[in-house]
């Protein structure tokens, strides 16, 4: 008699110890009873029955995933590798567990396709420069789809844009291209800018004979001072060359 109370005391004891499940703050259990939801516990101490109840447990912290590198063809057909990070957790423990089947499983698999899809309408040079852009796109359809299975998207990374190494010689040769071609329109804005001030200095020195006469004294200073000038040339005034046309008429 003593034994059948005793093992009866150990089968409760066990029962009582099986049915005890202890959940952190950051998780939640999703309980279902005779296969149907029955609703959401936790977090701290709860019971489940066993045999009668089952739980799910649910973590509800931020997840990051990390997104395979992908293969994408740009808009102007060019091949490059990419990676991203995505960012994201579960808001509503019911739909993670009773909507999807291995809701981080299915969280990658859109992530992959949407990076494909979402880059592959765009150029290169895009996808270079514009990556704020990029993420921003990417975290509103993935946030989008997968609202239905309690998740959210809060954050989407594009890491790497790899190209190949032929690409990138390519890239390099345009760069230079276009630096060159600045320096020149800079160097020609340069040389108009002069010239409209000879212009200007011209007409202003033209309207005043007393003007040029000064300026051609102040040449001939600058010359002399030159201890290496063996020859000085002195230039004959215009209105002298009138004169002499003048007389040889």
């Amino acid at each position: 008699m003593l034994m059948f109370w005793g093992i009866l005391i150990g089968l409760l004891v066990v029962f009582v110890a099986s049915a005890i499940r202890v959940l952190r703050e950051y998780e939640r259990g999703v309980i279902f009873q005779l296969g149907r939801f029955w609703k959401v516990k936790g977090p701290g101490l709860i019971i489940v029955i066993p045999v009668i109840q089952q739980m799910e447990r649910i973590d509800l912290r931020v997840i990051t995933m990390d997104v395979p590198t992908q293969d994408v063809i740009s808009q102007d057909n060019v091949s490059v590798q990419v990676n991203a990070v995505v960012y994201f957790r579960v808001v509503d423990p019911q739909k993670a567990v009773i909507n999807v089947e291995h809701f981080f499983n299915a969280t990658s698999q859109l992530a992959q396709t949407t990076l494909r899809s979402v880059l592959g309408k765009h150029d290169l040079d895009e996808m270079l420069s514009e990556r704020d852009k990029l993420n921003a796109d990417i975290q509103t359809i993935l946030d989008t789809h997968t609202d239905q299975w309690g998740i959210k998207v809060s954050n989407v990374e594009i890491k790497h844009v790899d190209i190949d190494e032929s690409m990138i010689r390519a890239i390099a040769q345009q760069a230079e291209a276009e630096r060159a071609r600045r320096a020149k329109v800079i160097h020609a804005e340069g040389e108009m800018q002069a010239a409209e001030n000879l212009v200007k200095a011209a007409e202003r020195l033209g309207g005043d004979p007393r003007a040029i006469q000064l300026r051609y004294l102040q040449t001939l200073a600058g010359m002399s001072q030159d201890g290496q000038s063996k020859t000085i040339v002195f230039p004959m005034p215009m209105d002298l060359m009138d004169v002499l046309k003048k007389v040889a008429n």
